[in-house]
């Protein structure tokens, strides 16, 4: 299977908290990227399905994004392409922590 991904993802442990059209559910992000993440969380999304996201950072502030799911593993989890934030902050705020998280697995100090 070829790499379809556009942007490289980092290795990450984030909690979040998601809601589809029926359920409300929490999981932990694993990787993330700009535009993408993959959720541990035992139940699947739908293909297609639009969710709502969110995301708690380091500091403890929640950022919310909104994602489409891509494809899922059951009892696994699912993996995300984010589609849009309400709030230009949040997808900064999501830029800053890639990077950081980016810097200290390649061993530079931020």
């Amino acid at each position: 299977m070829s790499e379809r991904r556009k942007k490289k993802r980092v290795q990450i442990k984030l909690e979040a908290r998601w809601e589809g059209v029926m359920v409300r559910r929490e999981g932990t992000i694993v990787d993330i990227s700009s535009t993408g993440c993959f959720m541990l969380t035992a139940d699947a999304g739908v293909t297609g399905e639009l969710i709502g996201l969110e995301l708690q950072m380091p500091t403890g502030r929640w950022i919310y994004l909104w994602a489409e799911v891509i494809y899922s593993i059951p009892e696994m989890g699912f993996a995300l392409r984010f589609t849009g934030s309400a709030d230009e902050t949040e997808e900064v705020m999501l830029d800053m922590l890639i990077n950081y998280v980016s810097g200290k697995q390649m061993g530079v100090e931020a």
